[in-house]
């Protein structure tokens, strides 16, 4: 088992290797699904955070809970997981059709693996339903508003958000997520 003070493991790392500290994993080697490798790796109540940008919509919203209890269980209290996903309130068709479930047709696409779009409801609703306590940072309202609320990077940089993402940086928003933090109190 490892033993750390300060762990703190980024899921479903892909090739961004934005946060240098952190211990970078994917699924074929820490599926949010199987306790068994998290028990092989981590003692419980062992982590400090998790990082999951755009992991949580490929599990159905079922797996996403029994997900977030499993992190809730290997987390220190105080710990938290910063995640990020699509924003299924963001009020652009084009963006819409990308991230949809499914994505947008081709079985090569990332998002082909899509089992749902979330909204700052449904993603505040699963975390808090595993014992989080949830505070949203970037997020579109039911009428398309975009909400942010400052968010330091040290403590897990999300690279597709409004700060982060080139594609951002204009006048408009192109490319945003649902960023919250659900923390183990």
């Amino acid at each position: 088992m490892m033993i750390n003070q300060e762990t703190r493991v980024v899921i479903g790392a892909d090739e961004y290797n934005n946060n240098p500290g952190w211990m970078h994993t994917q699924e074929e080697e820490l599926s949010l699904l199987d306790k068994t490798m998290w028990e092989a790796k981590f003692n419980e109540a062992s982590l400090t955070a998790i990082l999951a940008e755009h992991v949580w919509e490929h599990l159905t919203y079922e797996e996403g809970l029994v997900a977030a209890k499993l992190c809730f269980h290997f987390l220190k209290p105080s710990g938290y997981i910063r995640c990020a996903v699509p924003d299924g309130y963001f009020p652009d068709e084009e963006y819409q059709n990308i991230v949809k479930v499914g994505g947008p047709g081709s079985k090569d696409h990332p998002a082909a693996s899509h089992k749902i779009v979330y909204n700052y409801q449904t993603l505040t609703n699963l975390f808090q339903s595993a014992g989080f306590t949830v505070s949203l940072l970037e997020y579109c309202d039911e009428e398309g508003e975009f909400h942010y609320h400052d968010w330091d990077e040290k403590k897990g940089l999300i690279f597709r958000s409004k700060r982060f993402d080139p594609r951002n940086q204009g006048e408009h928003l192109v490319c945003p997520s649902l960023i919250l933090d659900a923390k183990k109190e």
